[in-house]
C-alpha cells in the first residue's frame, strides 16, 4: 500500500523536527513524505533543505488550506493509494499508520481519522453528523468528545490533523479550497467527501499525540494574537452555511449569529481592553457579507 504524508508547517521548527522523526518512525513507513513550508522565518528552510528522506516544498503563507492544497497537489502526482494529512503539531505513535492501513479494504471507505490525545486525554472535534437544517442549532451534531468509542465508528467530520484520505477521492472531489486560507477548510473538505457518496471512519486504535501550549499572556494580548483568525472564522462559517445550507434559515441566520456574538465582544471589550477596537465591529460585518456572497480569499 502506498502511502504519502503531507505536513503543512510554519514557524514551528522544534514541532516539525518531532512531525518528521515519528513518521520516519512508524512501523509501516510511509513511501514519500512531503513537507510544505508556508513561509516560515524561524529557520526551518534552512534545516529542511539539508534533510534526507524528505521531499520540500517552500512557498509563500498561504495558510493551511493552501498549504494542504500544494502537498495533495504533489502527492498526487506520485499516484499513491492514500495521502496522509497533517499539520506540524501533531505526532502519530509508532503503530499509527498500521492501525489505519487494517481499515482500507473497504472501497466506500474515503477517509480514515485517527484518534488525537492532547496531554494524554482524548481530544477530538470529530462528529457524526452534519445539521443543515435547524439554523439555531450548531452545524456540527453528536461530538465524539462527549462519547466512549471504543472501536471504529462512521463520523461526518475530522481535521486536517491525520486525516487519512483515499486518492480516488481526491481525483473525484478535488483539493481543498485554498481560498478559505484557515479554518473550516478541513469541514468543506469532509462535506464534499460525503457528498460524493463516501464514508468516513474514525479509528481510535490508531493514536496521534497533539502538542499542548502554554501561554503566559493575559486575556487581552492572547485575543490581540489571535484577532485576525476570528475574521477568517466568521467569513468561513458564513460561506459553510450559506454554501451547502438546505434552507435560507441556515444560509443567512447561521452566520448572522455568529457575528453578532463577535460584534458584542468588540462594543464590551473596546473601552477595556487592547484586544479590540471599535473599527473591527465594521471588520467583523464585512466578514460575514463576503461569507455568504461567497467572495473568498485572503483577508
Amino acid at each position: 500500500m502506498d502511502v504519502v504524508a503531507v505536513v503543512v508547517t510554519y514557524n514551528r521548527l522544534d514541532l516539525l523536527k518531532r512531525n518528521v522523526a515519528c513518521l520516519k518512525g512508524q512501523s509501516v513507513a510511509p513511501s514519500e513524505i512531503i513537507v510544505v513550508n508556508n513561509g516560515s522565518t524561524d529557520g526551518t528552510q534552512q534545516w529542511l533543505d539539508v534533510q534526507y528522506g524528505i521531499k520540500v516544498i517552500h512557498q509563500s503563507n498561504v495558510g493551511g488550506a493552501g498549504g494542504f492544497y500544494t502537498g495533495m497537489e504533489n502527492a498526487l502526482r506520485l499516484k499513491p493509494d492514500w495521502i496522509w494529512c497533517m499539520d506540524d503539531d501533531v505526532f502519530p505513535r509508532p503503530d499509527c499508520l498500521e492501525h489505519l492501513l487494517k481499515h482500507t479494504k473497504h472501497p466506500d471507505v474515503g477517509v480514515l481519522a485517527p484518534r488525537r490525545l492532547l496531554a494524554g486525554q482524548i481530544y477530538t472535534n470529530d462528529f457524526l453528523s452534519f445539521n443543515l437544517t435547524r439554523p439555531f442549532s450548531s452545524m456540527y451534531v453528536g461530538r465524539l468528545s462527549k462519547m466512549q468509542v471504543d472501536a471504529p465508528v462512521e463520523i461526518a467530520g475530522t481535521a486536517f490533523e491525520g486525516l487519512f484520505v483515499r486518492r480516488d477521492v481526491v481525483e473525484r472531489v478535488g483539493l481543498p479550497n485554498k481560498d478559505l486560507f484557515i479554518f473550516c477548510d478541513d469541514t468543506d473538505y469532509c462535506l464534499r467527501v460525503l457528498s460524493a457518496g463516501y464514508k468516513i471512519l474514525y479509528v481510535p486504535e490508531a493514536l496521534m499525540d497533539k502538542e499542548k501550549f502554554f501561554s503566559d499572556d493575559s486575556w487581552g494580548e492572547r485575543s490581540l494574537k489571535k484577532k485576525w483568525k476570528r475574521f477568517y472564522q466568521i467569513r468561513n462559517s458564513a460561506y459553510l452555511n450559506h454554501h451547502y445550507g438546505k434552507n435560507a434559515a441556515v444560509r443567512y441566520l447561521r452566520g448572522f449569529n455568529t457575528v453578532i456574538g463577535y460584534i458584542f465582544i468588540a462594543l464590551f471589550t473596546a473601552p477595556f481592553s487592547p484586544a479590540y477596537r471599535w473599527g473591527d465591529i465594521s471588520k467583523f460585518w464585512q466578514a460575514y457579507l463576503d461569507g455568504v456572497r461567497e467572495k473568498l480569499g485572503r483577508l
